[in-house]
């Protein structure tokens, strides 16, 4: 009988064990997933055009709160335009970037002002030595606070005097967005070495990198 009991009691502590790994383990999947709730009901989408998407994605994808930086085109009229046709600036197509971010860590007024600090928005259809439609200064906003923030933030840069000319940067309504293809993500990191990152974008990214090293990964 004794045997028996002392059976009995293994089999309730293993049990017991059971359970409490079972429950902890549960507890532990029901906490993975509220994070990962809580984490896309914070992630936004924000929309800018400001010169050659090799260059500007290599500074967004460097900040923290920036989980994705899809280099593409957008604010144009042909439908699935291909870069060639986006180069020759027929399409009508901003090179731009769609940056998915976590607004508990980076605010949209945070990328404005990067985005602004980053590119020369007081050139018309034009980034430095790269001319044409396709790099124009435009920002293409997904709700009414990111259009009010773009305007008002450009407001502000004329009212301070911050820029010698006048800011021709575009505001419009985002659209549709065409992913530009595997060939054009993280082209700076894939190809540091080619001569248009080592001219054009590292210059930015240091300029960059200097005022921002806070906010970097």
């Amino acid at each position: 009988m004794k045997l028996i009991r002392h059976r009995n009691k293994k089999e309730t502590m293993k049990n017991k064990n059971t359970f409490i790994l079972i429950f902890i383990f549960l507890s532990l999947n029901l906490f993975a997933q509220k994070n990962e709730e809580n984490m896309n009901d914070n992630l936004s989408t924000a929309t800018f055009g400001n010169g050659c998407f090799w260059c500007t994605e290599a500074i967004f994808q460097q900040l923290k709160g920036v989980v994705s930086v899809i280099p593409g085109y957008t604010g144009g009229a042909v439908k699935n335009p291909s870069y060639k046709e986006v180069c020759n600036g027929t399409t009508g197509h901003a090179e731009a970037i769609q940056i998915t971010y976590d607004s508990n860590i980076i605010s949209y007024r945070e990328l404005l002002d990067i985005f602004f600090y980053t590119h020369d928005p007081t050139t018309l259809n034009r980034q430095g030595a790269d001319i044409g439609t396709q790099y124009r200064s435009a920002i293409f906003y997904h709700t009414e606070n990111q259009k009010s923030d773009a305007e008002l933030m450009i407001a502000q840069l004329e009212s301070e005097g911050v820029y010698d000319n006048k800011i021709v940067t575009e505001i419009t309504a985002f659209d549709v967005y065409y992913d530009a293809g595997d060939y054009h993500k993280n082209y700076y990191n894939n190809n540091k070495n080619q001569g248009y990152c080592r001219a054009v974008i590292n210059p930015k990214l240091d300029k960059f990198v200097k005022k921002y090293s806070t906010k970097l990964k």
